[in-house]
């Protein structure tokens, strides 16, 4: 959960809009994040081992990806490699916009885009 708070605010640029909380029914974390240009939030949860609601993530079979507008691609794109962030699809317009794809810290696709 550190690494995903750590990736999100710091790099993506997010703010913590609710502090993590411990769920000891579920035997989980939760923190609510929030993008500074808009009302969207996201909530990261996190579930220990023993928990019923643990189980690896594996792509394709669970949460798809995330998208966020970007101003620039390009731009975006190079400062996140200069950051190590993995770029997954280098950016290519498609119909009214521009896009490319990153990973998180735990292998979530982010879907960067930039309207035209």
């Amino acid at each position: 959960m550190e690494e995903s708070v750590k990736f999100y605010t710091g790099v993506l640029g997010m703010s913590i809009a609710e502090p993590l909380q411990k769920m000891a029914p579920t035997k989980g974390s939760v923190v609510t994040l929030k993008n500074t240009n808009s009302e969207q939030l996201l909530e990261l949860n996190h579930y220990e081992a023993e928990s019923p609601f643990n189980s690896p993530y594996v792509g394709g079979e669970n949460l798809d990806h995330l998208a966020f507008d970007v101003q620039d691609l390009e731009a975006t794109v190079k400062e996140l490699k200069r950051q190590g962030v993995e770029v997954v699809v280098e950016p290519y317009a498609i119909g009214g916009w521009k896009q490319a794809y990153v990973k998180d810290p735990n292998g979530i696709w982010i879907e960067l885009l930039q309207r035209k």
